[in-house]
Parts: structure tokens; sequence; C-alpha cells
């Protein structure tokens, strides 16, 4: 019996994660001695690496001894929290470091890499994939009252969910109290990011919607520029229309049925890369991160999935009519290539691969929601967002912060979450934001940047779940048989 992709691309997780963790648990500890070949002014070095602390000591020239340490969970006075940082504060503690890694870290390092060739495949496609999908879309109407319904009802969906999923958060953290139950310290590294202001930062989004040179966002994969223009240039060709409309719709369908064909060939790598990828990130994680931020990840976790197991569920049989499981079930290859890649810009080949084959959704739906989804609808990040900053605040002050600092973040982390763009960590740029609405240190967030990766597995499938939901309502409630003739052939 022949397995459906779903099911291959969970055996591939599973293993992946039992393998990766028979890794960790094996060799995740190693001490090395370095004599010889050192740098310049070293004599002698240690390298002390373990899944949770790494620890860099050596001796001078002189005779003098230095130490640097990496604890991820930040309970290391004067340590740092990453290997980036360790290069940014003292780069020849790096350069030992990387000379002796761990086992588990150099294996891990290379399934990412090798993993990483199926994510680079699907961004490969990803940009020509939404071309000829919102422009196949587009051109397939008949004219622009649809358009315009559609847009008004995608534009809703998003706003709306989006503000559900920072309220449950909310909620979740003032019952769990994540900052409160924890023994963890604010003693935290260097700021992370230089964050600029939520109005900066909203204008660089218009900005981007009008790209200076179109060819160049293609190349960039600036996802919002290529969606704008394309979206600019099918409408205006609808205008033209007569024979350039015909011509340009066949260009475009044929260009669709060519990148589909191509994308579910990459499609049937997603065992292989998932189960790499999941390696990585099981092989190099510590246990003490996790325990040292448990309720954090708790209440984030619960969150997550109230949002993506109720309240999506529920918008989806009320306002879609269709059983909220079989489109999961539907969904299951591109939500699990969202978790284990933490990317729902690379995942959107197959999203849209599996919300019109697998899900039967309209391709003149699916092109213009889940392009438009993967860049500014983001549930996962909002709720990520509105915890985090609580949780940060809890620690910070010793107690809940107020109902009016809770709206304020609410409504910063709703403007933050549509300038987070669908690539991994973009959440704790727009995070750094949020923390200055909350009159927070923007170095606070590096406390929790040691579980960052497996948090964005989770909501980065939010994400992704929000996207599809968004779609079958959208199709739904603006069919493509309503196109009425404004102006078209």
């Amino acid at each position: 019996m022949k397995l459906e992709l779903h099911w291959k691309i969970l055996i591939g997780m599973v293993l992946g994660a039992v393998l990766g963790i028979a890794v960790n648990w094996q060799w995740s500890t190693r001490v090395t001695e370095l004599q010889s070949g050192l740098p310049a002014g070293v004599q002698q070095a240690t390298i002390r690496d373990s899944s949770d602390t790494i620890q860099v000591s050596w001796i001078d020239e002189l005779g003098e001894e230095h130490e640097r340490i990496v604890d991820p969970t930040g309970n290391t006075p004067g340590g740092v929290m990453t290997v980036d940082d360790l290069a940014k504060t003292s780069p020849l503690a790096a350069e030992l470091y990387e000379r002796a890694p761990s086992r588990a870290k150099q294996i891990g390092k290379w399934c990412k890499r090798i993993g990483g060739l199926f994510l680079r495949m699907l961004q490969m496609v990803s940009v020509p994939l939404i071309i000829a999908s919102l422009s196949t879309g587009i051109l397939g109407m008949s004219g622009a009252s649809r358009f315009k319904k559609m847009f008004s009802a995608t534009l809703a969906y998003y706003v709306a969910t989006s503000g559900l999923a920072i309220l449950t958060g909310l909620a979740v953290t003032n019952i769990i109290n994540p900052g409160l139950n924890t023994s963890l310290k604010l003693d935290v590294a260097q700021a992370q990011v230089h964050p600029a202001t939520l109005t900066e930062t909203l204008m660089q989004q218009v900005e981007t919607m009008i790209p200076t040179n179109p060819f160049a966002a293609i190349a960039n994969s600036a996802f919002l520029s290529v969606i704008s223009f394309t979206l600019l240039f099918s409408i205006f060709t609808l205008k033209v229309g007569g024979e350039a409309l015909v011509r340009m719709r066949q260009l475009a369908d044929d260009s669709f049925q060519v990148m589909m064909l191509l994308t579910a060939a990459i499609i049937g790598l997603a065992p292989y890369g998932v189960f790499l990828l999941m390696i990585y990130v099981t092989a190099t994680q510590g246990i003490a991160v996790f325990s040292a931020l448990a309720w954090y990840m708790l209440a984030v976790a619960s969150g997550l999935l109230f949002h993506a197991l109720v309240t999506l569920p529920i918008i989806v049989w009320v306002l879609a009519r269709r059983s909220p499981w079989a489109l999961m079930k539907a969904m299951s290859p591109a939500l699990l290539t969202a978790f284990s890649s933490a990317s729902s810009n690379a995942t959107l080949p197959l999203t849209i691969n599996n919300i019109e084959k697998r899900a039967g959704v309209s391709n003149r739906t699916s092109s213009f929601v889940l392009p438009l989804g993967s860049t500014i609808n983001m549930d996962g990040t909002a709720l990520y967002e509105a915890v985090a900053v609580l949780f940060i605040g809890q620690l910070a002050f010793g107690a809940n912060m107020d109902l009016t600092q809770q709206i304020a973040i609410a409504l910063t982390a709703l403007l933050a979450s549509i300038g987070a763009a669908g690539i991994p960590h973009a959440g704790l740029v727009m995070m750094a934001i949020v923390l200055q609405a909350a009159n927070l240190p923007i170095e606070y967030q590096g406390i929790i940047l040691a579980v960052d990766r497996v948090l964005d597995m989770f909501r980065t499938s939010v994400n992704v779940w929000s996207d599809c939901c968004g779609t079958t309502v959208i199709d739904r409630l603006v069919p493509p048989a309503t196109a009425s003739l404004d102006g078209g052939p």
C-alpha cells in the first residue's frame, strides 16, 4: 500500500526527532584541548561544549588566562546567549570554538545544510509560482467586482483572526502567569536588535509595496513588492482587454501549469527534507534550556493550540460551512513542512498545491489569498509577541501589567504582526517594537532567544493554518461564480 504524502512527512519528522535526540544524548558533550595550530597570541586552549553551555578558555602569550561562556538560559553572569553573540563580543573565542564543536552540533550543522537544499528548492519556485498563480487568478476574473469583494473580505479576516490570536495570548498569559512561576532571572546579554519605531516600520511596508525596480524585487524575493506589482499588472491587463488579455491569460495559465508540475516534483522530497531538519533541531538543543523556560513555552504553546484547534476551526465551520478537521487533514503536508522549516514563505508552494489539489479550493481564490497571507497574516506571530512581552513584563515587575498596558501591547502586536515577513525569527525583530510600547528595554528579549527556534516552528504552523482557513472562508463568501462583467471581454 502506497503511503500518502502527509504520512511520509510525519514519519520523517518523528524519525528525525528520535534520531536527533539520540545524537544529542550520545554526543552532545565534548572537551577538547588545543595546543597546536592556534591563532597568534594563544599558547593553548580548552573547549568544553555541551548542549546546555559552551565554555572557551585559553592562555595568551603572556600566560594570562581568559574565559568566555555561552549560556542559552542567560543565567551565567558575564556570559552571552548565542554563538553569534560570542562572535561579536569575542571573535577570538568564537574562532577557537569553531575548531572543536561537539559531534552532535557537527551532525546537526550538516543536516541543516543538506535539509536546507529542500528549502532552497521551495524558495526557488516561490516567486515564479506567486506571479503565475496570482496572474492566473486575476486575469481569470471577468471584472473588478469580485476582486474588490475578495480584497475586503481577506483584509477583514486577517485583522479579525490576528486580533483574536492576540486576545487569546493575553488571556492565557494572565491565567498561567509564566513570568511569576519561573526562577529565571533577568540577567541578559546585550541588545539583540536595533528596531525602528512602529510608524517607521509600517511606512517601510508601504514603501515596499511600491518597488522602484520590479525585477530587483523578484530577484530579492521581496514578496510584498512582487504581489503588489503583479496585482497592478494583472488589473491593468484586464482594462486593456482584447487580444492582449487573451495572450496574457494564456501565458499565465501555461506558466502556472508548468510551475505546479515543478512544485509537485519538489514536494516529493519533503519527507527527506523534514527528516534532516528535525535532526538538526533536536540534536543541537539542550534540555536545560527548555526546563528554564518551561512556563513560558507552556503559555505560548497553550495559546497557539487553542487558536489553532478551537478559534480557527469554529470560523471554518461557521463561515466556510465545511469540516475543519477534513481541511486540516488535506493541508497536513503543508502544515508539517511549515512546522519543520519554520518559514511560511518557503512552505507557500506546498500550501498552494494542497489547498487546490487536496482541499478543492478555487485557484482564483488561493492565488490571491495565500501569497498575501504568507506575508501579512501572522496569527501565530501576533500571539507569540503578546505572550512574550507579558512574560518579560512579569519578570521585570514581579506582577502582571495593568489593563492599559495590555491594551497597548495588543494594538501594537496587531500592527507589528503585519510587518513581520514570513521568514524564520522575523518575529523577534517585531517584538522589539512591542517591548518599546510596553516601556521595557529591548535587551530583555534576549532571555527567550534560546527557545525561539522551537516556538517558531509552532507559530509558523499556526500562521499557515490560518492562511488555509481564510482561503476556504473567502472561497465560500466570494465564490468565483459570482464574478460580474465590469468591463472584461
